[in-house]
């Protein structure tokens, strides 16, 4: 669906990734008249409204892992997300005690507020947030997350244009990349620097994600072999070929890492082709699709002036 104000971007939202933050950055104190924390809800809640306010969007999807350690990613790469398990047989994340209610709260007031959410059956936000920017061909995008992984989304051609919004640091200190600057940070070819980033994330592993990299190759180094070789694809080729500009020590690293390279490419790099479902049309609405129930929860979560802001991000966006 196109974005009633031509040139407005699609806002695509990593929701665990910026809910996460909310939770650490706001003191679980603060609490609705019940007693439950709400500090995740109204962080993440003052983040959309925020967004909404500076960027604008025509449309907006909160992207939603509906399995956060997909079993194709665990196949091929056992140690991915391990550490953060907290129930290995269950495959559960740990999570937050005070964190995991106020999901499902984010959820209704998104629901209230009429802001659409996407899953995949089986896969990451990554993969939803993949997805929607790949197929995207009427409005440009800004996906906006803490994951530096998704910097692999970034391009300039085919038009729309593809930006992410990266939030690691928080909102307040969020810096906006493209392919300019993602090449010009990371010293990946700049005509290639979404898959470009991909290919140093691969080499030079993250510990984040359990992802252990090519062991003695760090992150200056892995930008010099993708930036001489091109692609990962290419680097791999050139360790067989005796003619190929490749020192015997760096030889010697790739070689012993070849089995993890195989696996962990497409561990690294996000599906673009997942069948997502929203549970509503992605279109921004101008108006609470339910004013009633919105009020409701605001007054149940202590959420009134987050949510009065989000109200008056949404009017202020339909406004041409």
């Amino acid at each position: 669906m196109t974005s009633a104000t031509p040139g407005s971007p699609l806002l695509l939202l990593d929701g665990a990734s910026l809910w996460f933050r909310a939770f650490h950055a706001i003191p679980d104190k603060i609490t609705a008249p019940d007693g439950r924390a709400v500090n995740a809800l109204r962080g993440f809640t003052d983040m959309v409204a925020a967004l909404v306010a500076k960027h604008r969007p025509g449309r907006l999807v909160v992207c939603l892992d509906l399995d956060w350690r997909p079993r194709f990613r665990v196949d091929l790469v056992p140690s991915y997300k391990a550490h953060r398990l907290a129930d290995v047989a269950d495959n559960v994340e740990e999570v937050p005690d005070k964190l995991t209610p106020q999901v499902e709260m984010i959820l209704e007031v998104l629901a209230a507020a009429g802001i659409a959410t996407g899953g995949a059956e089986g896969l990451e936000a990554d993969d939803v947030l993949g997805t929607l920017a790949h197929r995207e061909r009427v409005d440009p995008v800004i996906v906006v997350s803490g994951d530096r992984d998704l910097l692999q989304l970034v391009r300039d051609e085919p038009a729309p244009t593809v930006r992410v919004l990266y939030a690691g640091r928080g909102l307040a200190k969020a810096e906006l990349f493209g392919p300019a600057e993602v090449a010009a940070k990371y010293g990946v070819p700049p005509d290639n620097a979404g898959p470009g980033y991909a290919d140093l994330a691969t080499l030079r592993g993250d510990a984040s994600d359990g992802l252990p990299g090519v062991a003695g190759i760090g992150e200056k180094s892995a930008s010099t072999l993708i930036t001489r070789f091109g692609s990962l694809e290419a680097l791999v080729a050139a360790v067989d070929d005796p003619d190929s500009e490749l020192a015997a020590n760096m030889r010697a690293k790739l070689r012993a890492a070849e089995d993890y390279l195989k696996a962990a490419a497409p561990v690294v790099r996000v599906v673009r082709d997942a069948e997502v479902e929203l549970s509503r049309a992605d279109t921004l609405p101008a108006t609470p699709a339910d004013p009633a129930e919105l009020h409701a929860l605001a007054t149940a979560y202590n959420a009134e002036s987050p949510v009065k802001r989000l109200i008056t991000a949404l009017s202020n966006a339909a406004t041409p």
